[in-house]
């Protein structure tokens, strides 16, 4: 058997983690959208 599969680093799920990094770039261009679009409202 493989010694890495014996002692893992992060028991947790994969799928959580796929999630998290979805939310989470979703988020950070959902927020520079938003900052482009306050900037055009206020500038035109």
């Amino acid at each position: 058997m493989n010694e890495f599969e014996q002692d893992v680093q992060s028991k947790n799920n994969d799928v959580v983690d796929s999630i998290k990094g979805f939310v989470s770039s979703f988020v950070f261009f959902l927020l520079i959208f938003t900052i482009g679009v306050v900037i055009s409202v206020i500038g035109s």
